[in-house]
C-alpha cells in the first residue's frame, strides 16, 4: 500500500464492525487505503476482515497478529507495516467508528492544508458539534490529559482520542521501532517519542503538531477501555517520562 494508509486495530469486533461504512469510506476516498489489524481475536473477526478485504482488493488489507498483544502493539505493528508498504501518510482510528469516517477524511484534509507532521483529533464539547461522551470517561480523560501535559511540559487538550495522522518521517520511524511501555497510554508515549527524538534522529517541534476539534464523536458500547484502565494509565506516565529521558541520552 502506498499514499495514505489508515490502521484500524480490531479485537473481537465481528459483532459491531460497520463494514458498510468502511466500504463507503474507501470508495469515496481513492487516496486512502485501510489496514485492518486483527489483534488475536477469538470470535469471527478474522473472517469478517478477510471478507471485507476481498471485496476491496488493493484498498483494504489485513494484518493478523498470532495472539492478543493489546491495542498499543496492534497500532504499532500496523503503522510499521503501512510504512514498509510505502505509505507517505499513516494514521489510526478505532474499529467502533467512535470517530466517524467523515471526520477522518476531514482530518486528512487538515493535514494537507496545514502542512503539519501530526494531526490529532480532539473531543471538545463546543456548541454546534456532536460530541457524546459518558461523564465519567470525560472527566477521567480531562484529568489524564492535564497530568500528561504537566509531566511532559507540552500543552495537549486530548491525548487519548483514537484519531491521529502522521506524515512519514525519520522521527516517526524511530518512534515506532520499539514496543510501547503502556498498553493504554501509548498515544502519549508515541507523541513523547516523536518530540524527544533520539541522539541520531531529531525530534519534531510542537509546532509540527496540530490538534483539531472534532465535529462528531460518540462513546460506543463495548469499548475495551474502562475507568480502571484509565487510572492505571495515569501510573504509566512516570514510567514513560523516565523512558523518554533515557531515549534522549542513549
Amino acid at each position: 500500500m502506498s499514499g495514505t494508509t489508515l490502521v484500524i486495530p480490531c479485537y473481537n469486533e465481528a459483532a459491531r464492525l460497520d463494514q458498510v461504512a468502511l466500504r463507503a469510506f474507501v470508495d469515496g476516498r481513492p487516496d486512502v487505503n485501510l489496514l485492518l489489524v486483527n489483534d488475536g481475536s477469538t470470535d469471527a473477526t478474522e473472517a469478517c476482515l478477510r471478507a471485507l478485504a476481498a471485496e476491496r482488493p488493493g484498498r483494504i488489507d489485513v494484518l493478523s497478529l498470532p495472539a492478543n498483544a493489546g491495542k498499543a502493539e496492534a497500532v504499532r505493528q500496523g503503522l510499521r507495516a503501512a510504512l514498509a508498504g510505502g505509505a507517505t501518510t499513516v494514521g489510526y482510528f478505532d474499529a467502533d467508528l467512535s470517530t466517524p469516517t467523515g471526520e477522518m477524511a476531514r482530518l486528512l484534509d487538515v493535514l494537507a492544508a496545514r502542512g503539519a507532521e501530526v494531526v490529532m483529533g480532539a473531543r471538545v464539547a463546543l456548541l454546534g458539534v456532536d460530541i457524546r461522551r459518558q461523564a465519567a470517561r470525560h472527566y477521567l480523560g480531562r484529568v489524564f490529559a492535564s497530568v500528561a501535559s504537566l509531566v511532559f511540559k507540552t500543552r495537549v487538550y486530548d491525548t487519548q482520542c483514537g484519531a491521529k495522522l502522521f506524515r512519514r518521517s525519520p522521527a516517526l520511524e524511530a518512534a515506532l521501532e520499539a514496543p510501547f511501555l503502556s498498553r493504554w497510554a501509548f498515544d502519549v508515549e508515541l507523541l513523547g517519542r516523536l518530540l524527544a527524538g533520539t541522539p541520531d534522529t531529531p525530534g519534531l517541534s510542537t509546532s509540527d503538531v496540530v490538534e483539531v476539534p472534532l465535529r462528531a464523536w460518540k462513546d460506543v458500547p463495548g469499548s475495551k477501555l474502562n475507568p480502571t484502565a484509565m487510572v492505571g494509565a495515569l501510573g504509566d506516565l512516570a514510567r514513560i517520562r523516565l523512558a523518554l529521558a533515557r531515549r534522549r541520552r542513549s
